[in-house]
């Protein structure tokens, strides 16, 4: 694909206005945010009143998959044709300023914009959850049946083209003003570090159930 093909399209709502020197055009730095993330925000006015509900997520290619009850008001507004606003911020470091004003963190921020298309084919939607589950626990899909019919009609299923995004990253040291370091005050950055725990099994499985090589190998490790 050529560079302009990977690059993100500049619009009205993705142009940034404070910091744009921080922001990224490179479709790699989109994805390689949602690959990073668990959750996402999404955002919609229903019945004239601005929503934003949190949801678990998954990327096919250049489609984002979000998922919920038939009776989110979010995900039916959606489904209705309503515009939605995605977010996705990953938190890598607090940034501790000696004043007030410039405490901030270092994060790496996704935020898509447009309208959602239902998934109506199952094979589509069962593939939209898959993606979900693997967003979660990479290789978690494979162990699982794929849900019955009552369960997908239970479901709505929407894709989100990754098509209008804009991308924001913050980096480095705090941006303090010369008079703040006059005084003995501590600045600086503190990683963010987090990892997974021991798994811990649903007590209503039989004893005889192992704990599947996928998950154990998670513990320890880094969140992403």
């Amino acid at each position: 694909m050529d560079e302009a093909a990977r690059s993100l399209s500049a619009t009205g709502r993705t142009r940034l206005r404070r910091f744009p020197e921080r922001g990224r055009t490179d479709r790699a730095d989109l994805e390689a945010i949602l690959d990073d993330g668990l959750m996402c925000f999404v955002g919609a006015v229903v019945e004239g009143s601005p929503r934003v509900v949190p949801m678990v997520y998954g990327r096919i290619n250049d489609t984002l998959y979000l998922h919920g009850s038939v009776a989110n008001q979010v995900l039916t507004a959606a489904r209705d044709g309503a515009e939605l606003c995605v977010s996705v911020t990953d938190v890598d470091e607090l940034v501790l300023a000696n004043s007030l004003f410039h405490h901030s963190v270092n994060f790496r921020s996704a935020m898509i914009y447009g309208r959602g298309r239902l998934v109506t084919d199952q094979r589509e939607q069962v593939a939209g959850l898959r993606a979900a589950a693997d967003q979660l626990v990479p290789g978690r899909s494979a162990t699982l049946d794929a849900p019955t019919r009552k369960q997908l009609a239970a479901t709505i299923v929407i894709a989100l083209p990754l098509e209008e995004a804009s991308v924001k990253v913050r980096q480095g040291p705090p941006n303090g003003e010369a008079g703040d370091y006059d005084r003995p005050i501590w600045a600086g950055v503190l990683p963010l570090t987090q990892t997974w725990g021991e798994p811990l099994s649903d007590p209503k499985l039989r004893t005889a159930t192992a704990i599947p090589d996928h998950v154990a190998d998670m513990a320890g490790r880094p969140l992403r």
